[in-house]
C-alpha cells in the first residue's frame, strides 16, 4: 500500500468533502481515503500495483471534482471577498422576496404594479426572475446536492435542493395557472421559500467556511523557514547557489547570523545554534565538528563548514510540513448529530414524499392534489432549521469567547473543549514568557551592582547571544550607561573577552573561568541558580571572579491560576517540551504540574499527543513551530497570540491575550453551547416530525390539512424557535 496527498479543485463545502470521501472510499484499490476541505486535498492510502496517481485523478473527476496529482503545498494566490459579495447579493434579493410576498401583511406598502392582488402576473414573474436569481447565485449548494443524490449519499444538501426544486416546480406551475386566468394561485407561490431557504444555508456555510484556509497558509509559510541561496565550496572557491542546486556531498558555508540551508554534519568550526523551532529549547545550543545541523536552524556567532546530508524532501522541514499535512487529514472521531440524524431523515423524506404522490394520485386521480402532498411533505420537512441549529449557537458562542480574547477557528473546538480529558502545555513561550531574563546577580567585588552591570552589558552589547541581549535588556530597564569598549572578542562554547578602561574582562561560563585559571568563590551560588532552571554566566578580571549572573525564563503571572483551575476540573495536566528535563521539572514545580516529559522533538511530541489520546480528548496549547505537528494532532490545538505563524494558523483556537485561565472559559462556554445546540436540534425537528403525518393528509378525514404555505409556515416557525433558543446563549455570564 501506498499514501498520497492529491490537490483537489472544485470544493466548496462540507458536503463536498464527505460526498467525494464516501465515493472514494466505495473504489476498487483504495483502501482508505479522508478529505480534507481546509487543505483542499485528499489523503489516499492504494494498493499501487492496481493505481496509479492519474487513476486517482480520475476517479475524482469523475465524482464531480478536479484532480490536480500530488500537493505540493506552494504558495498560490486566493480570490478574496467572493464569496462575502456572493452572500450579500443573495441576501438583498431574499429580503426583497420576503418584502414582495409579505411586506402587505404587516403594513408596508406594496410596489407598485406588483401587488398580488391587482397585479397577479406581476407579482408571481417578479418573485419567479428573483427565485431564478438566487437558485444561480446558489448553485453550488443544488449542484452539491443533486451530486450526492446521484452518488447515493443524500444529505442535507440533497433534502433542501429537492425541497428548493418543488417549491419552485409547483410555483411555476401556479404561475402558468395564473397567467390562464386562474388567479386564486397567486396563493400557491412559494418562490420567497426557493430566495430564502438557499439564503439562510449559504449564512450556515459561510460562517462555517471562512476561515478554513488557516492551516493550509500555515504549511506554505512553513516552507519559507529555510533561506532561499547558500554558499557552498566548489574548486576551493565559494559560489552562491540557490537550495534547488545543492546536492549531497556538497560543502556547504553558514556564516554568523545565516540560517542552516540544508541538514548536515559540521566539518570545521564551531558556533551556536537557535534551533528553538525544532527541540523548543530556548537557549541556543553548541554545535562543532562532527555535531548535525538543521535547516532552517539560525547561527549566531562562527562560521562553520558542513556536508549536506539531507536536502528536498528528506529534510526535517520537510518532514514537518509531511506531518502536519497528514495530521489534518486525520480525523477525530467528533459527533456530528445533525449528519447522523439528516442521514436517516432525509432518504426516509425522499421515500415518504414520493410514496405520498403515487398514493394520493391513485385515489384522487388529480395530479394537483398529489402534487400538493408531494410538495407538502418536502416543504414541511425541509431542515432548514437544522442547517442553522449548530451554526448558530456557534456564531454566538464565538462572540462570547471573542470578548474573553478566545479566537475560535471551528465549531467542532466548541463541540469538544467541554470533554476535555487531559490538557498538554509547552513549556517555552507558553508557561514561560519565552523570553530570557536576568533573575540574579551574586556580586563578589568591590563594586556596585550597577558597576557591575556597566561593565557586564557594555562588552554583551557586541554579541548576538540571546543571553547577552537578556544582560543589555536588564541594562537598559535599570537606565544602566554603557562604557566604551575595545577588542571585543567572542570564543565561541566558552564566552566573549574585551578591554574596557585600562581592564581585560571575560564574560562566559564556568569552563570559561577554568580555563582562564581563575579561580571560583564558590560553587553553592552556581548550583542554586542552575536548580531553579537558571543558566549561568561569570564575569571575571585579574584573575578574579567579580560577579555571577542568573539567566532565565521566567513563569507567566497567570500560567498557576489557570493550571490549578484545570487541575480542579479533575483534567489531567501535562508538560510537553523538548528543553532539557532538569529546567522542565524546574517550571512544573513552580506552577503545580505532576506530569513532565521533556527532551523531546516534534515528531516526538506528536506521538506523545496520540498517546494521550487513547484516554479521552486532548487539548494542546504551545507556540513554537516545533508545536506544529503536535497542535494539528491534538483533538484541540490551542495557541497563545505571540506565538509563530505557524503555530497560530495550525491550531483551532488563539488565545489573544496570552492568558492561560481563557482555556477554562473555553470549556464553560463550551459546555453551555453543546446542550443549547441539542436543545436547537430537538426544535429543528419537533415541528417536522409533527407535521409530516398532516401533510400526508392522515388527518384530512376530520378537516386537519396542510398545504404547502402551512408547511412554509412550519418550517419558519421551526427556524424562529431555533433563533431564539440560540440566543439565549448570549445571557451567558
Amino acid at each position: 500500500m501506498k499514501k498520497v496527498i492529491i490537490k483537489v479543485g472544485g470544493m466548496t463545502c462540507s458536503a463536498c468533502s464527505s460526498g467525494l470521501e464516501k465515493y472514494l472510499n466505495k473504489q476498487d484499490g483504495i483502501n482508505a481515503a479522508s478529505v480534507n476541505l481546509v487543505m483542499n486535498n485528499v489523503s489516499i492510502e492504494y494498493d499501487e500495483q492496481k493505481l496509479t496517481i492519474e487513476n486517482l485523478n480520475k476517479y475524482i473527476d469523475k465524482a464531480g471534482f478536479e484532480g490536480l496529482g500530488i500537493d505540493t503545498f506552494k504558495k498560490e494566490e486566493r480570490k478574496k471577498g467572493k464569496q462575502k459579495i456572493n452572500l450579500i447579493i443573495i441576501s438583498v434579493f431574499a429580503i426583497l422576496a420576503l418584502y414582495i410576498s409579505m411586506g402587505h401583511m404587516i403594513g408596508m406598502p406594496s410596489i407598485p404594479y406588483l401587488s398580488a392582488v391587482n397585479n397577479p402576473l406581476n407579482y408571481a414573474l417578479s418573485l419567479f426572475i428573483i427565485s431564478i436569481i438566487v437558485m444561480f447565485l446558489g448553485r453550488d449548494l443544488i449542484k452539491n446536492g443533486l451530486k450526492n443524490l446521484v452518488h447515493l449519499t443524500p444529505n442535507m444538501d440533497t433534502l433542501v435542493t429537492i425541497g428548493v426544486f418543488a417549491s419552485f416546480i409547483f410555483s411555476l406551475f401556479s404561475t402558468f395557472e395564473i397567467y390562464s386566468g386562474k388567479v386564486e394561485y397567486v396563493h400557491e407561490l412559494y418562490f420567497e421559500s426557493c430566495a430564502v431557504i438557499i439564503f439562510f444555508i449559504k449564512i450556515g456555510k459561510y460562517i462555517e467556511g471562512k476561515n478554513k484556509d488557516k492551516t493550509k497558509e500555515a504549511l506554505q509559510d512553513l516552507m519559507t523557514i529555510t533561506p532561499s541561496l547558500a554558499t557552498i565550496i566548489k574548486n576551493n572557491k565559494e559560489k552562491t547557489v540557490t537550495l534547488d542546486e545543492i546536492k549531497k556531498g556538497d560543502i556547504v558555508v553558514c556564516r554568523p547570523g545565516e540560517k542552516i540551508a540544508v541538514d548536515g554534519e559540521i566539518l570545521s568550526g564551531s558556533t551556536h545554534i537557535d534551533e528553538s523551532f525544532i527541540t523548543g529549547e530556548s537557549v541556543p545550543v553548541k554545535r562543532e565538528k562532527g555535531s548535525k545541523v538543521i535547516a532552517g536552524s539560525i547561527n549566531y556567532e562562527g562560521r562553520i563548514e558542513y556536508k549536506a546530508e539531507r536536502i528536498g524532501k528528506e529534510s526535517a522541514v520537510s518532514e514537518i510540513v509531511r506531518m502536519v499535512a497528514e495530521a489534518t487529514n486525520t480525523k477525530a472521531p467528533i459527533s456530528k448529530i445533525a449528519d447522523k440524524v439528516s442521514g436517516v431523515f432525509v432518504p426516509v423524506v425522499i421515500v415518504i414524499s414520493i410514496l405520498a404522490f403515487i398514493v394520493w394520485y391513485i385515489i384522487s386521480k388529480d395530479v394537483s392534489i398529489a402534487l400538493n402532498v408531494f410538495i407538502s411533505v418536502l416543504v414541511v420537512a425541509c431542515p432548514c432549521s437544522l442547517g442553522l441549529a449548530t451554526p448558530l449557537a456557534i456564531v454566538i458562542a464565538s462572540g462570547l469567547c471573542s470578548k474573553k480574547g478566545i479566537l475560535v477557528k471551528t465549531s467542532e473546538t466548541l463541540e469538544n473543549s467541554h470533554k476535555v480529558k487531559t490538557i498538554v502545555l509547552d513549556k517555552t513561550g507558553t508557561i514561560t514568557n519565552g523570553k530570557l531574563t536576568v533573575t540574579k546577580i551574586f556580586n563578589y567585588s568591590n563594586k556596585s551592582d550597577d558597576e557591575i552591570l556597566k561593565i557586564c552589558s557594555s562588552i554583551e552589547k557586541y554579541s548576538e547571544h540571546p543571553i547577552a541581549r537578556a544582560i543589555i535588556d536588564y541594562a537598559i530597564k535599570k537606565n544602566i550607561e554603557l562604557l566604551s569598549v575595545e577588542n571585543f572578542e567572542a570564543l565561541p562554547g566558552y564566552g566573549v573577552r574585551a578591554n574596557v578602561g585600562n581592564y581585560e574582562y571575560i564574560i562566559g561560563n564556568r569552563k570559561y573561568v577554568e580555563k582562564m585559571d581563575i579561580e571560583i568563590p564558590t560553587l553553592e551560588d552556581e548550583d542554586t541558580l542552575v536548580k531553579d532552571g537558571n543558566s549561568i554566566l561569570y564575569l571575571a578580571s585579574n584573575d578574579n571572579v567579580l560577579a555571577l549572573f542568573g539567566v532565565k525564563d521566567t513563569i507567566k503571572d497567570n500560567a498557576k491560576v489557570a493550571i490549578d483551575k484545570f487541575i480542579k476540573r479533575g483534567i489531567n495536566v501535562v508538560m510537553l517540551t523538548g528543553d532539557n528535563e532538569k529546567t522542565a521539572m524546574a517550571v512544573a514545580k513552580q506552577v503545580g504540574i505532576t506530569k513532565v516529559i521533556a527532551n523531546v522533538l516534534p515528531k516526538e511530541k506528536a506521538q506523545k499527543i496520540k498517546e494521550l489520546k487513547q484516554d479521552g480528548i486532548v487539548l494542546m496549547c504551545g507556540d513554537g513551530i516545533n508545536d506544529s505537528i503536535s497542535l494539528v494532532n491534538a483533538d484541540i490545538g490551542v495557541s497563545i497570540s505571540s506565538a509563530t505563524d505557524i503555530a497560530i494558523d495550525s491550531s483551532s483556537v488563539v488565545i489573544m491575550n496570552d492568558n492561560l485561565d481563557r482555556i477554562n472559559d473555553l470549556i464553560y462556554i463550551s459546555d453551555k453551547t453543546i446542550k443549547n445546540i441539542k436543545q436547537n436540534l430537538f426544535w429543528a425537528f419537533i415541528y417536522n416530525i409533527l407535521m409530516i403525518p398532516v401533510a400526508l393528509g392522515l388527518f384530512k378525514g376530520i378537516g386537519v390539512q396542510v398545504n404547502p404555505m402551512i408547511a412554509s409556515l412550519a418550517m419558519t416557525l421551526s427556524s424562529f424557535t431555533v433563533v431564539v433558543n440560540a440566543l439565549r446563549l448570549k445571557l451567558i455570564k
